[in-house]
């Protein structure tokens, strides 16, 4: 299978002035291929939101090569049809919201690479559809909470079916329920076989993806599904990096009340599980 986008020896700096640059990526190599779901995490200044804006050719490596659909992102001509494969969605959705309806907002993109009119309304409906926001297509986006705001930046992006969708810490600026209404899109669409890469600062929302590449300096020092990464907190420690709470929680059960609850844990949905296996082998051992 090829990879939908594939990063060679990348070496990325920003330049400060005439004599000072930063350089913020370092030789980096991955593939990232259809139908994964990726989570790029690292601490503040790590490099991982420089890195997701090489996805789609927002910035262009100072050395090496990106490829998205064998298409280098160095060339200007190819622009057009990798930001048709790859899209991208922001921390603040109120930056990718530009028109005063809903549904308009959802067409914007469409009406510019000049999509027929019956194809583009099929499409604004089943964009709406998926992120569950079809019910506030007449309304003025400004009245819609962060959360909804944020579902109909994914759908405008939905609109345009790319091959891949990069959220840049899409929910950090939501609230729990928020970030929750983001998070079951985003499950949604991988499920439907989009490929889901996100870069995001929290644990829990790592751990929905099916793959996580930590990033430290601008290198990549791990690779690896989230149930592997999770297990070796010391070095995430040492990365400035935690684990889930839900993993914390099922590490301190294990330690202080058994040994039989299972510690690696990483998703809510598997705790209550653990939680209620022990409690029944626990009532099964009093009678």
């Amino acid at each position: 299978m090829d990879p939908i986008i594939r990063l060679e020896n990348i070496s990325f700096s920003y330049k400060i002035n005439e004599k000072t640059s930063v350089s913020v990526l370092k030789d980096v190599s991955f593939s990232i291929f259809p139908g994964e779901y990726v989570a790029i995490i690292g601490h503040n200044g790590s490099g991982k939101s420089t890195l997701s804006k090489h996805f789609n050719g927002i910035l262009t490596p100072g050395s090496g090569d990106v490829w998205v659909h064998g298409l280098n992102t160095k060339e200007t001509s190819n622009k057009r049809e990798i930001r048709k494969a790859v899209g991208m969605v922001f921390q603040h959705p109120d930056n990718q919201i530009v028109a005063t309806i809903v549904e308009e907002d959802v067409a914007f993109g469409l009406e510019n690479i000049g999509v027929p009119r019956e194809e583009m309304k099929k499409r604004v409906d089943e964009a709406l559809d998926v992120v569950k926001m079809s019910e506030f297509r007449n309304r003025p986006p400004h009245h819609l909470s962060g959360g909804q705001k944020q579902r109909i930046a994914i759908a405008g992006v939905i609109a345009m079916q790319p091959d891949a969708i990069v959220f840049d810490e899409a929910t950090s600026m939501l609230d729990s329920f928020g970030r929750k209404e983001v998070l079951q899109v985003m499950r949604k669409m991988n499920d439907m076989g989009m490929t889901i890469v996100t870069v995001t600062h929290r644990m829990s929302e790592a751990a929905e993806a099916n793959r996580i590449i930590v990033i430290e300096d601008g290198q990549i020092v791990m690779d690896d599904s989230p149930r592997e990464i999770f297990k070796h907190k010391q070095k995430l420690e040492e990365l400035q990096l935690d684990v889930p709470a839900v993993s914390q929680m099922a590490e301190i059960i294990h330690n202080q009340l058994s040994e039989s609850f299972s510690k690696n844990l990483i998703q809510e949905d598997e705790l209550i599980k653990e939680i209620k296996r022990f409690k029944k082998a626990k009532l099964k051992e009093v009678r």
